[in-house]
């Protein structure tokens, strides 16, 4: 910025844990962080609840079993696989869909993300529940396996567990999974600056920093205007 100021702005990201997509737009947005910090902007990211899959029973479905009735054929689930392997792969990500056995229901997850925010340690949970979806193969229906990640994330694991047994946050996560859609959303990852809808889709890190600087300069001078 040309005052030698840094900006601070919130970043909202829509997303469910069970989204290549989103796992493949995180890496893309840590790449363009660094790129826009350069130009003096800085921002702190949230993580915000959608399911992919909202009727999903609670104990989740065998993959193999949904995603050919899903795509009409194993084989074309598969080639969708690798398609999508292959741009993990460009950022580093070591996609293992095939140690995947179950579609879960993502609500416990969401619950989890949104606790750790609270606490402060958003970014490392959701980092590990994606890792132990997509590179790990892990059943995120499971709470011992949402209490690890939890655990990795920096949280207190028997203190998570006991959390995962209830259902605190579960009404939130649903109203904001509600409020997503009146929005808009109906594919994810969807990114929102101070509020306002920007883009869906792991586009490259550079579109990203070029999108977020835009929406800056447009939110900067939208606010100068009414200040006037």
């Amino acid at each position: 910025m040309d005052d030698g100021t840094m900006y601070q702005g919130r970043l909202d990201i829509v997303s469910d844990a069970i989204c290549p997509w989103c796992y493949i737009g995180k890496r893309q947005l840590e790449r363009a962080l660094p790129i826009l910090a350069q130009e003096g902007l800085r921002f702190t990211v949230h993580w915000n609840p959608f399911q992919l899959n909202p009727d999903m029973p609670r104990e989740g479905v065998d993959r193999r079993a949904y995603r050919t009735a899903k795509f009409g054929s194993w084989e074309r689930s598969q080639e969708l696989d690798a398609r999508v392997s292959e741009a993990a792969s460009a950022v580093g990500l070591a996609f293992r869909l095939d140690r995947l056995e179950r579609t879960p229901n993502t609500v416990d997850a969401h619950r989890l993300v949104w606790l750790a925010g609270a606490q402060g340690v958003q970014e490392a949970v959701m980092e590990a529940v994606f890792r132990a979806y997509f590179t790990e193969g892990g059943d995120l229906g499971d709470r011992q396996l949402l209490a690890d990640c939890a655990a990795a994330g920096g949280m207190e694991r028997d203190a998570v567990l006991g959390f995962l047994a209830g259902d605190a946050l579960e009404n939130e996560v649903r109203e904001a999974d509600r409020a997503a859609r009146e929005a808009g959303v109906n594919g994810v990852p969807s990114f929102f600056l101070e509020g306002y809808g920007l883009f869906s889709g792991a586009l490259p890190a550079e579109q990203i920093a070029t999108a977020l600087t835009r929406a800056h300069a447009v939110l900067a001078k939208q606010r100068g205007s009414e200040a006037a």
